[in-house]
């Protein structure tokens, strides 16, 4: 065996290793449902490893991940999650990133329906704010676009760049679908799910108590 795919193996299964932890970490916070969610990590400049589809997040094994090259078009016979288009746009755009992660929780989902937020979730005045990437101060607005909900995953894709490239984002919501979030290392973006799923709760809370 050569020493570059002996590098790629180490890679791979260190990727898989910690899918399968992020897996068993956000279900059992109740934020990845049956087998709702998908997790990926960059391997190099051209391949990505991510969840197969249809899989129980919080019983992943080594055999529920895959690779996809950077348009997410498979590298072996099983099929990706259907929304692997939308982490691959991300690896595109964000050549800096290393881990993209898709939760369902009921916050993320309720909020993204709420007819009052139809295109961003604002979110202000949070201590909170500050665990997520760039943020020093409370006294900030993070806008979270909404995106609408669709089958064609390419085209939801699309959508992101555009809006990307007018303003670059922390997090997405797909309307009435969950959060997409990122960081430049795994343990990143679980410490930006987490802040997003803590803020989100509180803007579900906030708007339970008005009149």
């Amino acid at each position: 065996m050569s020493t570059a795919i002996r590098e790629s193996s180490k890679e791979l299964q260190a990727a898989t290793e910690q899918i399968i932890g992020v897996g068993r970490w956000l279900h059992a916070r109740g934020w990845a449902p049956a087998t709702a969610g998908n997790y990926s990590i960059r391997l190099d400049s051209t391949r990505i490893a991510i969840t197969v589809s249809g899989r129980d997040k919080g019983r992943l094994t080594a055999d529920d991940i895959m690779t996809v090259d950077l348009h997410g078009s498979p590298l072996d016979e099983r099929r990706p999650s259907a929304e692997t288009p939308l982490h691959a746009v991300m690896y595109r755009l964000a050549p800096s990133l290393r881990a993209v992660l898709h939760t369902h929780s009921v916050p993320n989902t309720v909020l993204g329906l709420s007819p009052a937020r139809k295109n961003a979730l604002v979110l202000e005045g949070y201590e909170l704010l500050k665990v997520l990437p760039g943020i020093t101060t409370h006294e900030t607005r993070v806008s979270v676009p909404i995106f609408d909900n669709t089958q064609n995953m390419a085209a939801l894709a699309q959508t992101v760049a555009t809006h990307w490239d007018k303003n670059p984002f922390l997090g997405f919501l797909i309307r009435g679908h969950g959060l997409y979030t990122w960081g430049t290392s795994t343990e990143e973006a679980l410490r930006s799910v987490d802040a997003f799923e803590f803020l989100f709760a509180c803007e579900l809370e906030r708007q339970r108590q008005r009149p």
